[in-house]
């Protein structure tokens, strides 16, 4: 079927079977010659390395919230479900890899110095790459030598913008005539501009020679000025290719901005600050923009029209008139049908090109060539099959075929373009070829129609192009690779453990006979910026295949080296240093699990300072004994009961909190007395050569057991004043459980230790009590589920079992409740399907209150009042001082009224009496 030139660009290269505008073939290679280009073996050279490349420190780690939640502690401590239940609360965390965001643009630009061999090499540096740098390159027979400063680091601009620079942007001036200096009899010339945008300032640089008399020219970077944006981040700035002092900026929003360096020049103001013009384009904001992202812009055929791509279309902004004409060149709805993905979206924009009227534009599945004469049409397409392509640029294909032994593709090497796209992050990068269909003699017919309208087509399939020089494409390398790449931690990108490709430059045609000899079928020079710090070169060839085996990097294949893009500057710390050392070999022990053996050894050595001999005063001896005792911790008590332990509970408890409690009440006095002090004994820390006393929180006055999980917060800070005068009052614990219980197994001669293979741990000794927490419970329930009560302290406790309710009218003072949180129907699963099931802190024991005022018709007047809201009971603090009055009692039936309305809307609340059976 023989279709028109449009409807064969709608069939992309590599996504069907056979492409219409596709070249390929035994027929087709005498023409086109090799399109593939491999790294030449044992050609790289490294030209200079140093720290002052490389790329600025990676952040930490990032962990998801769940995932915090799950590996916060050694001990699994919190299920699954639970963890995602409790970060579904706080709404969707999204992690954006700001580390790929520093990668997104090549890090080198090259600019030739006129008339001469030479090169410079300009890139980020600094400590945050927050500078300009740049290498001297120069080229002489077959050898590459690069030119450093009088420290034997790389030349650097005086300005430090104390913000990352994110893209550096070069303008060469064709027509550089020298200027005489009369202050220092010296001739410069302009042969270039840069500028260096960051997340919110751009900075221009005027780049000059200057000659010394005889001696060689040397380059030298002259800042302009700058301009901040304060309100709203940059996405793309480049230079003018038609007029060299004007420049462009985009801003997220979707604004433009025109600078034109020439008037600064004339101003001869150093550090100026740049006032641009605002280009008036009014976009079409009746779509919902918020999902969409401006990428980038580039230059026509016409300085005033821009080809500006958002990532779901491109448009064509035409500001030759006083009004803005803005037309649209191409849409991602129409991706659809050859896109790999259901959200397609437009990623990379180039101009394709000297003639201004060609682009090309990458998305998530498809490489596109366009013409702006054609909307909504594209030239070609490709199914490129890489990952996120950010970077896009388009060569001449004479441009990597030079220094050709003979002229047998001179014309295939001078009509055809190369469009490479890939990811500087990813490690990727293919070359698509394109060009004519065929060679037409020069001065026919059809030579001069395909001047005006040149219908192109795709040069043999994509090719891969190995940047680095460093990888071995065989497949059992990719393979090996991968898995190395899988035994890495979730959290850590395998790019932070290998050398990767920064930026790269290829050196012009004409000077590839310096630094190689003839090819059969021509090839280039590449430079690139590594991660490593290095700045190297190597030589690439034409082939007709791609390399097979690369035998150097095959054979060292064997782990990721760490290359974690940290800076080894010394950064200038303007303060003082002062250094604050804290022993935390308890918690070292307690983390690894020998806590028991850090006790031991010191014991062995005790302190001999000067408060050795200081021991606890016999006031401070009976104010702890009277809080012991109100709790019922006596000197002369036995080892207490879990029922003690339960009748402490006036909020809902896990089994964990209750055999916390539990190992606090089973301490002896001599110990608690360790674990609680007040301000008066405490010993003071040196900070900043200062003494500062450590805070703690007071003992409560009520009857609790440790660790007092009510109480009220201290009043006072770090230092005391009149305001708040020292007190005397009882804090604590000031020392941890865990300490406290390793040295109570000392003081017994550590009888759990000996019976366990593996020592004395906290976690061990919790685990245990947690058992007889629940074993006690659950005794209990089936006690007692139907039988009165026999005392005050008897505890009637009943679990979820059917049969333990029926028939009992037994009081309830406690019962136990599993959390819907922590049941497989929160996270939609079966039963049979959860992966965790953790009753230690799945199941709750609350106390429920008895209703005596209810039965006898009495109310009351005080808090008690409260007590019929919730099954829950409730403590509050000198309750017997608060009564309410006529106003209170109205408010308080009302509120009544709305909750009970509110208990019987919510079907949670219903389910959760009914299934503990509370109405009796």
């Amino acid at each position: 079927m023989d279709l028109s030139e449009e409807w064969k660009s709608l069939f992309p290269i590599s996504a069907v079977f056979r492409s219409p505008l596709l070249l390929s073939g035994p027929s087709i290679r005498p023409i086109l010659g090799p399109l593939v280009f491999n790294p030449i073996p044992n050609t790289i050279t490294c030209l200079f390395s140093s720290p002052s490349l490389l790329p600025p420190c990676s952040p930490l780690p990032h962990l998801s919230f769940p995932r915090f939640l799950l590996t916060s502690s050694s001990d699994s401590s919190l299920p699954p479900s639970a963890s995602s239940s409790i970060a579904s609360v706080f709404g969707p965390h999204h992690h954006q890899n700001n580390v790929a965001s520093n990668f997104l643009n090549n890090r080198l630009e090259l600019l030739r110095c006129p008339g001469t061999n030479n090169f410079m090499v300009f890139f980020p540096t600094g400590e945050n790459s927050d500078q300009v740098g740049f290498l001297l390159l120069h080229l002489n027979n077959s050898f590459s030598k690069v030119r450093v400063d009088d420290n034997g680091d790389v030349f650097s601009a005086s300005c430090r913008f104390n913000h990352q620079i994110l893209r550096i942007s070069v303008n060469p001036v064709l027509d550089s005539g020298y200027q005489f200096s009369a202050l220092t009899g010296n001739s410069f010339g302009i042969i270039g501009y840069l500028l260096a945008s960051t997340m919110y300032s751009i900075h221009w640089y005027v780049i000059k020679v200057e000659e010394i008399g005889s001696d060689t020219k040397v380059p030298s970077l002259t800042y302009i000025g700058t301009k901040v944006f304060k309100t709203c981040c940059i996405v793309h700035a480049c230079w003018s290719p038609h007029i060299p002092e004007e420049s462009i900026v985009l801003l997220e929003s979707g604004a433009l901005f025109l600078f034109d360096m020439e008037s600064c020049l004339k101003t001869n103001s150093v550090n100026a600050y740049c006032k641009g013009t605002r280009l008036k384009v009014s976009w079409d904001d009746s779509s919902n923009l918020r999902d969409l992202k401006w990428l980038s812009f580039e230059f026509s055929w016409h300085p005033r029209i821009l080809i500006v791509a958002r990532s779901d279309a491109v448009f064509m902004v035409d500001l030759r008139l006083d009004e803005c004409n803005l037309s649209c060149l191409a849409k991602v709805e129409t991706l659809h049908m050859y896109a790999s993905i259901g959200n397609e979206r437009f990623l990379a924009l180039s101009r394709a090109g000297p003639d201004g009227f060609h682009f090309a534009l990458a998305s998530d599945s498809l490489l596109l060539l366009c013409d702006v004469r054609k909307p909504m049409m594209p030239v070609l397409q490709w199914a490129h099959g890489l990952s996120k392509p950010c970077y896009i640029d388009v060569f001449r294909l004479s441009h990597l075929r030079s220094n050709l032994r003979d002229d047998m593709y001179k014309w295939a090497s001078e009509s055809g373009f190369c469009i490479l796209v890939g990811s500087f992050w990813n490690c990727e990068f293919n070359l698509f070829c394109y060009g004519p269909s065929s060679q037409a003699p020069s001065g026919s017919i059809i030579s001069r129609v395909t001047e005006f309208s040149k219908s192109y087509y795709a040069w043999e399939r994509p090719s891969n192009l190995l940047l680095s020089g460093h990888e071995c494409p065989c497949g059992s390398c990719l393979v090996k690779e991968e898995f190395l790449k899988d035994d890495l931690p979730a959290w850590i990108d395998w790019q932070r453990k290998k050398e990767v490709v920064l930026g790269f430059g290829i050196i012009n045609n004409d000077l590839s006979a310096f630094v190689s000899k003839p090819d059969e079928f021509g090839g280039f020079t590449l430079v690139r910026l590594l991660s490593s710090g290095k700045f190297e070169s190597q030589r690439y060839s034409a082939s007709w295949d791609s390399i097979k085996l690369l035998e150097e990097p095959h054979k060292n294949l064997s782990q990721f080296e760490d290359y974690l893009m940290c800076s080894t500057f010394d950064e200038e710390y303007k303060f003082p240093r002062r250094f604050n050392y804290l022993e935390l070999d308890y918690l070292n022990g307690y983390l690894n699990g020998n806590l028991d053996e850090v006790v031991i050894s010191k014991m062995k050595n005790p302190y001999s300072g000067p408060q050795a001999k200081e021991s606890f005063t016999l006031e401070f001896h009976e104010i702890l004994c009277e809080k012991l005792n109100a709790c019922g911790l006596s000197r002369l008590r036995s080892s207490p009961t879990v029922t003690v332990v339960f009748n402490d509970i006036s909020l809902p408890s896990s089994i964990h909190e209750v055999a916390f409690r539990r190992l606090w009440a089973d301490l002896p006095v001599e110990l608690l007395q360790l674990a609680f002090s007040n301000y008066s004994e405490f010993l003071e820390v040196l900070v900043d050569r200062k003494r500062v006393s450590l805070e703690f929180l007071v003992v409560p006055d009520q009857p609790q057991l440790p660790p007092f999980f009510l109480r009220k917060p201290s009043l006072r800070s770090n230092k005391w004043s009149q305001k708040v005068p020292r007190t005397d009052a009882l804090v604590g614990p000031v020392l941890p459980l865990p300490v406290l219980l390793a040295l109570h197994e000392f003081h017994n001669g550590c009888p759990n230790s000996e019976e366990e293979s593996g020592g004395f741990t906290v976690e061990t000794e919790l685990r245990r009590r947690c058992n007889e927490v629940m074993q006690v419970a659950h005794e209990m329930a089936a006690s007692n589920s139907t039988s009165e009560p026999q005392e005050d302290r008897v505890v009637s406790l009943a679990d979820d079992r059917e049969e333990t309710w029926v028939g009992s009218q037994t009081a309830k003072p406690f019962f136990l409740h599993h959390p819907v949180a922590f049941t497989p129907r929160a996270i939609d699963h079966k039963e049979e399907q959860s992966v965790y099931k953790d009753e230690v802190f799945g199941t709750l024991i609350s106390k429920v209150h008895e209703k005596e005022h209810a039965s006898t018709g009495n109310m009351g007047t005080g808090l008690e009042l409260f007590d019929s809201l919730c099954p829950i009971k409730l403590r509050f603090d000198d309750a017997s001082a608060v009564n309410f009055g006529l106003k209170e009692l109205k408010a308080y039936k009302l509120l009544k009224k709305q909750f009970s309305k509110w208990q019987g809307d919510f079907n949670l609340y219903d389910e959760f009496v009914s299934g503990s059976r509370l109405h009796t």
